[in-house]
């Protein structure tokens, strides 16, 4: 976990009149194909603008090419050819936004919290801070293996900015949020990365940052010092501060950002209203899926329990209105003429489990139709599930509902608009 905490260094820009931070490089034209990134609300108020940034890191396995890298770093001060990571990016945060950055594993996302704490320049574009930053990245940096955690406390305190009478009132405090004991006297290489996440985090909410900015880093910690943690940036985002967030799960990104982007291979494709945007990406990946999953053939050789057909509505991938009904029809194989009970579960496209049951519990018992096929159909009302994208998955089991032997799903659609941004179903109430 790498923790930065940076007082904004003033460099007068003549184009607004003001003191800002600013991290320059080469400007360049913007690019025809990113013109709507450009178009991120600003005002005033900002307190991070990139205008056009890239980011290209040089190729090292080739001799050649590496030589090649290291005299256009020494000529021009930059890498010019290589492996292009980030293109065009262009947003504004503006004091108070909560923004949630989404996108697959390579998409990015790291590389641009990098760039926006200057522990990597940008190749093109600029960059403009203009607030005290505090920012929760990789697991294990930021800290000196060999001194204590109490040490290592102070230290990181005074280089936030913090002076040593404010680092003596704020130290217990420090202490508690972290809460790892008398580990405070031990040198941090024997931490746990849960304890390098706490002591690290507990140092960071007695700085006073005006922008927040965290990776994946609180995912590692248990689930009390996680509620914690969400407690406090709740609090911290309701006297008006300011949060980047990067991470897989949708459902904290939803909670937590009001905004949402989704890099994908470099470039910002989705940029909006945070449940917007999550439902693109999620649409994108269930997508991914299908196309990966397509050809697959059933797993089980005709000698176990398998599913040789599971559709809904007679399709592989369906989109129904909320409300509407919807069937699920199956075809089982069955090697010793005996009926296997099907599982059927839904998950929403993030995989959170919503509904599950089996044919056994809903007393429905499949139909033999030869010597070794049975069919099965069920109707499911959609009327209490939001709108969103779901799977329902099918699984074969042994007639006494014991061992699984074959899993297939389908995507399903469910076309409305949510009454509640969070959750998955919609209770009665009389």
């Amino acid at each position: 976990m790498s923790l930065f905490l940076r007082q904004p260094r003033q460099v007068w820009s003549a184009d607004t009149n003001t003191r800002m931070t600013t991290i320059n490089s080469t400007k360049t034209t913007p690019s025809n194909n990113n013109d709507h990134q450009a178009e991120s609300p600003c005002h005033n108020d900002c307190l991070l603008r990139m205008d056009q940034v890239s980011k290209i890191f040089p190729v090292t396995h080739d001799r050649r090419k590496h030589l090649k890298a290291i005299v256009n770093q020494l000529g021009h001060g930059r890498a010019i050819e290589g492996h292009q990571v980030l293109s065009g990016i262009s947003l504004c945060i503006n004091r108070g936004d909560s923004l949630g950055i989404i996108g697959e594993n390579g998409a990015g996302k790291s590389t641009l919290l990098k760039l926006i704490t200057s522990v990597l320049h940008p190749t093109r574009g600029e960059i403009r801070l203009n607030a005290r930053t505090a920012a929760l990245l990789e697991l294990g940096a930021g800290f000196h293996p060999e001194f204590s955690g109490l040490d290592n406390l102070r230290l990181v305190a005074a280089i936030a900015g913090l002076n040593r009478q404010q680092i003596a009132e704020r130290e217990q405090a420090i202490i508690e949020f972290a809460d790892i004991g008398d580990y405070i006297h031990h040198p941090v290489k024997h931490y746990s990365s849960g304890m390098v996440v706490r002591l690290g985090f507990a140092i960071m909410t007695q700085t006073d940052p005006e922008l927040l900015i965290t990776d994946e880093a609180l995912a590692v910690g248990d689930s009390m010092f996680q509620r914690k943690c969400q407690r406090w940036i709740d609090q911290f985002l309701d006297s008006g501060g300011t949060m980047i967030l990067v991470s897989h799960g949708m459902d904290q990104v939803k909670r937590l950002c009001r905004r949402a982007i989704w890099l994908h291979e470099g470039q910002i494709r989705a940029e909006g209203d945070t449940s917007e945007v999550v439902a693109q990406y999620l649409t994108y990946q269930d997508q991914r899926y299908e196309q990966q999953h397509a050809t697959q053939p059933p797993s089980f050789h005709g000698t176990t329990y398998g599913l040789t057909r599971f559709v809904i509505n007679a399709r592989e991938s369906v989109q129904i209105t909320a409300g509407d009904p919807f069937t699920i029809e199956a075809t089982l194989h069955s090697p010793d003429q005996r009926p296997p009970v099907i599982a059927i579960g839904i998950k929403t496209a993030a995989g959170t489990a919503v509904f599950g049951t089996t044919s056994e519990m809903a007393e429905v018992t499949p139909r033999q139709v030869s010597d070794h096929r049975f069919e099965i159909q069920v109707q499911f009302d959609s009327t209490l599930l939001q709108p969103g994208e779901y799977r329902v998955f099918g699984h074969a089991m042994d007639p006494e509902g014991l061992r699984l032997f074959d899993t297939v799903s389908c995507a399903l659609h469910i076309e409305g608009v949510r009454d509640h941004p969070d959750g998955f179903v919609r209770l009665m109430t009389e």
